[in-house]
């Protein structure tokens, strides 16, 4: 059965959402006037679909993933991380299959996202965890996140927010940097920051959090000195009076490798089926699913002779008289132009080279093998193909190395202009 979904609220077995319903209490009109609202982002709907390339989301293999990161976490509450789009997934649909799976809150980069999983009726908690809110604390409060902070600014701008608001203190995680570099209040200044955040009222320290930098290393080394960072600056909020009722530290790879399980975890790709790999390229597991397929079909056919060149700048010139079969897909969709002359695509079950250029819209396959191909046949970029002449799969990680990119890319890349389809087989 095929789920259609038109954003931001889904269809069939998803139960879409109506439109009364799904705006309260969280709407995207926030009561600060018209500079205050966020805009969430767009995605083209199926029913407006004209050409055939499409994603299409398996929500019985997301559920499986959830369930093997489930028993990897064993008493740690899964917080499925759903940036960017629920990593190219689509993020309403996810949320709402994950929430009735058991998820106990989402955490997002953006107030952006967030705003879009309360407008789809996501009612969990959902943590923002990018620290950018520009002049949007008071949309933080409206639509009922959780802001991760590490400044002091934050804390000032979110108590003002609060203030002008009224009712509870609003939660806040505090996000400290044990090896990270990037975000996160450093430990010479947690002292003064843990005074700063306890001396304000309107706001409650109900998390604190920290980011691995090396979970997926061929060693555990610098993750385990993280969790010992993270043990010292806990020690450091406590003897200031602030008591985190929720402490996370863990992704996707320390999940499965069981580092840092607190009280909360924050799994991202592997929900997605692609399993964390160590710097030497092992896996960290075999037992997920892949949620993503992506499909086009052949739109042209036409023959080339020996030595003529195809698509731009002629980098590949034909060896021999060739079949060449043009696909709805280019680097515009996410197919990207790093693939040009290494990756291969799905036809009626076998696999078939990329011939010349991958251009903004299309990209061209050598099919001279494949026997009886015709004019609309199905082609897969990723994901499994099922045909007459065999059974293949091409995987994220396939697709990252012969771009030279990572898993996380090749799901993110896919674009918004390429329809997501949701299945429940």
């Amino acid at each position: 059965m095929t789920v259609e979904s038109r954003d931001p609220k889904e269809s069939g077995s998803l139960d879409a959402i109506p439109a009364d319903r799904a705006s309260q209490p969280h709407t995207s009109e926030a009561p600060f006037g018209a500079d205050a609202r966020v805009r969430r982002p767009r995605r083209a709907a199926p029913a407006d679909t004209v050409r055939a390339t499409r994603a299409e989301v398996n929500l019985a293999a997301l559920r499986h993933n959830f369930h093997v990161l489930t028993k990897h976490a064993g008493s740690t509450a899964l917080w499925p991380v759903l940036k960017a789009d629920a990593y190219g997934h689509g993020a309403p649909a996810v949320a709402r299959t994950l929430e009735r799976a058991g998820a106990k809150g989402f955490c997002v980069a953006l107030v952006e996202e967030a705003v879009e999983l309360r407008d789809a009726g996501i009612r969990a908690p959902i943590l923002v965890m990018g620290g950018y809110y520009g002049n949007h604390h008071e949309d933080v409060l409206h639509h009922g996140l959780m802001p991760v902070v590490y400044e002091a600014e934050q804390l000032e701008a979110f108590a003002r927010a609060a203030r002008f608001r009224g009712g509870d203190p609003l939660d806040v995680h505090v996000k400290i940097d044990t090896g990270m570099a990037r975000l996160g209040v450093r430990p010479d200044d947690l002292e003064s920051f843990a005074d700063d955040l306890a001396g304000r009222s309107e706001l409650r320290a109900f998390g604190a959090m920290t980011h691995f930098a090396c979970a997926d290393a061929d060693t555990t080394g610098h993750a385990q000195e993280q969790v010992l960072r993270f043990e010292e600056a806990l020690g450091k909020l406590r003897l200031r009076g602030v008591k985190p009722q929720l402490r996370h530290a863990a992704n996707s790879a320390a999940v499965l490798r069981g580092i840092g399980l607190y009280d909360m975890a924050r799994p991202g790709l592997a929900l997605f089926g692609a399993s964390p790999r160590t710097a030497s390229g092992s896996t960290l597991t075999e037992e997920l699913k892949p949620v993503l397929r992506v499909r086009s079909e052949v739109i042209a056919l036409r023959d080339v002779r020996a030595g003529e060149g195809a698509g731009y700048g002629h980098l590949w010139r034909a060896e021999r008289p060739t079949r060449i079969a043009t696909i709805a897909m280019g680097y515009a969709d996410g197919f990207h132009r790093a693939l040009t002359g290494k990756a291969s695509v799905l036809v009626r079950g076998k696999r078939a080279p990329l011939v010349g250029a991958v251009s903004m819209d299309m990209a061209m396959v050598d099919v001279t093998d494949v026997d009886g191909l015709t004019l609309h046949d199905e082609v897969v970029v990723l994901g499994t193909q099922e045909g007459p002449l065999g059974r293949d799969t091409i995987s994220a990680d396939e697709l990252a190395g012969w771009s030279g990119q990572i898993s996380w890319e090749i799901f993110c890349g896919i674009s918004r202009r390429v329809p997501r389809f949701y299945r429940e087989p």
